[in-house]
């Protein structure tokens, strides 16, 4: 679809006309969450373009293949059954055997909050060890830090995830073998820095309980015999990941063991009921009202055709700051890719660079940058403050966010600031001149929870998913993350003095370690 006209006719608009002409038409709401997105180089005529871009792509189709289970991973011929972890419905088939891969893990973590699952010694656990990374960490640490004052004080839960030998250091630290689960989670028990922490966590266990190691490990696969050939042969414990949920959507799965675990049941089952909620509005509801579907436009909108190269997030919740963590991953390993599943360049610019940080700390570094800084970004502002919590903060959270939108579209003349202070030397008016047509996006809910969480979590998984496909990509492979591992294996050869590498620099850096 052209959209050169659209184009030619918006990038140059002034941003405030636009907005005042569609404020209170732009606004979306669907599980607890409000969107506003007013502020964009967009008018009705460009949005029904893009409308129809969708209706040419395909969309209710794609989203209609996903929830039949039908191979939306065309490269690897899988389905994408993410979804199904958290179904509210009895599910059948692939998807019913997906949703009751939860039943075993589930079981598990309950009984050892319960304390009727205990360690070697007969005691309850109380320290909890999740080592994984990518999907395998993200998801689980970023519920563990969105709820950690929800979290049972019976526990104590750390993370390790980096392959440099501190993290596991600081993650053992100060605990006792006899107290402590380890959980692993790789879904092909081939990854190498989980392989190489859990291995020397087992060590670690070995040492203090010896034959009883196995009863302080849980293991989360679909390469049960690899776990158990890595245990030399022991029964241990595993949990399934179905081949159908692709690592950075894992979060539904057991990979979020540890969380069940240390914040209950009832959090977690609340997280999957608010996703599932999400899944019934992305499913059911028309694409000129679907959140997932407008976001996704509007990501094409913006990168495809306007050209911005990069989306700042803002979480304006203490609970979310690391939200733009977690979706730089679920986004950029998703989406950043430029060939399609036919092997042929895509003709257009894909994902941008997603960065971002907390509300209103970022106001103090980086936000300078958004607003007098040489490149116009588009920001995506999360505004989510807890229902209960100190209304005099609330407010002013809410005024800070709001502020830095409107100055971000509206910018600052010099007339303005000469008329705040007329005395104000002329260099210095100059320097305090913003010039706003600033774009910037608004998500929003009254009442942050469980629920709201996991409906957030699920908005930006089918954003993705959407976005892909009106990229022509597939979101649910990654194979340039594959051939960094590659590599890396062929490398530690060189630096252990048993092979020389062909390219001249790595050559000459490997001599420095």
């Amino acid at each position: 679809m052209d959209f050169s006209s659209h184009i030619s006719r918006l990038k140059t608009a002034d941003l405030k006309a636009l907005a005042d002409g569609r404020a209170g038409k732009t606004s979306l709401q669907a599980a607890g969450w409000h969107i506003d997105t007013s502020r964009h180089y967009l008018d009705e005529v460009a949005e029904a373009a893009l409308l129809g871009l969708a209706d040419e792509a395909g969309i209710e189709s794609a989203i209609s293949a996903m929830f039949a289970g039908e191979h939306v991973n065309p490269s690897e011929g899988r389905p994408a059954l993410h979804w199904a972890l958290r179904s509210q419905d009895k599910l059948t088939g692939l998807a019913g055997d997906v949703q009751s891969s939860l039943q075993s893990g589930d079981a598990f973590a309950d009984g050892v909050n319960a304390g009727t699952i205990s360690a070697s010694n007969g005691q309850p656990f109380q320290n909890i060890v999740h080592i994984g990374i990518g999907g395998s960490d993200f998801g689980p640490r970023l519920i563990a830090d969105a709820f950690e004052m929800e979290q049972d004080r019976r526990f104590t839960l750390r993370f390790c995830a980096n392959l440099d030998p501190l993290d596991l250091d600081l993650a053992l630290d100060g605990l006792t073998p006899a107290e402590t689960l380890v959980i692993g989670v790789s879904k092909s028990f081939g990854t190498e820095e989980t392989l190489y922490n859990l291995t020397r966590a087992r060590d670690w266990l070995r040492a203090s309980l010896g034959e009883k190691t196995p009863d302080h490990l849980a293991l989360v696969t679909s390469r049960k015999d690899r776990a158990t050939q890595w245990l030399g042969g022991a029964d241990v414990r595993t949990f399934d990941m179905a081949e159908s949920i692709g690592g950075r959507f894992s979060l539904w799965s057991n990979a979020s063991l540890a969380c069940r675990i240390v914040l209950g049941a009832d959090l977690i089952d609340g997280i999957r009921a608010g996703a599932a909620a999400m899944d019934d509005h992305f499913r059911d509801t028309p694409l000129d009202q679907n959140l997932p579907v407008r976001l996704a436009l509007l990501d094409y909108w913006n990168r495809s055709c306007l050209g911005f190269p990069m989306r700042v997030l803002l979480a304006y919740a203490r609970r979310l700051r690391l939200l733009p963590t977690y979706l730089q991953q679920l986004e950029m390993e998703s989406n950043g890719k430029s060939v399609g599943p036919d092997g042929t360049d895509v003709p257009h610019a894909t994902a941008p660079a997603l960065w971002g940080g907390e509300g209103s700390v970022g106001q103090h570094s980086y936000h300078q940058w958004l607003h007098q800084g040489s490149d116009t970004i588009p920001t995506e502002f999360v505004l989510a403050p807890d229902a209960n919590r100190d209304a005099d903060g609330k407010r002013a959270l809410s005024a800070h966010a709001l502020a830095q939108a409107e100055v971000l579209a509206n910018g600052r003349s010099v007339e303005q600031v000469k008329a705040e202070d007329p005395e104000l030397d002329e260099a210095i008016a100059h320097q305090k001149v913003h010039d706003g047509g600033r774009p910037s996006s608004f998500l929003y809910t009254h009442d942050f929870g469980a629920q709201t969480f996991g409906a957030l979590v699920a908005l930006y998984e089918h954003r993705t998913y959407i976005a892909g496909r009106l990229w022509r990509i597939n979101s649910f492979d990654q194979w340039g993350v594959e051939a960094g591992k590659t590599m890396a294996g062929r490398i530690k050869k060189v630096l252990a003095g048993d092979d020389t590498s062909e390219d001249p620099v790595t050559r000459t850096l490997s001599k420095l370690f």
